[in-house]
């Protein structure tokens, strides 16, 4: 029966690997934060432009 080698990863490898995947981890996180502030900004500015059409709108009926 052959012998296999089982863990001859290299430490170093194993912590470059890891250490890349705690980078991928951060990016994800900064992204997430950055695309929700957008989103709520652009909510935000939606919710006052419909306000400020409906305000026109009804100023026009007056």
């Amino acid at each position: 029966m052959p012998s296999r080698h089982r863990g001859t990863l290299a430490v170093e490898t194993l912590l470059k690997v890891v250490l890349a995947l705690v980078a991928v981890l951060l990016a994800l996180r900064i992204v997430g934060i950055v695309v929700g502030w957008l989103v709520r900004t652009l909510l935000l500015v939606l919710v006052i432009a419909v306000a400020i059409l409906v305000a026109l709108r009804l100023v026009d009926r007056l």
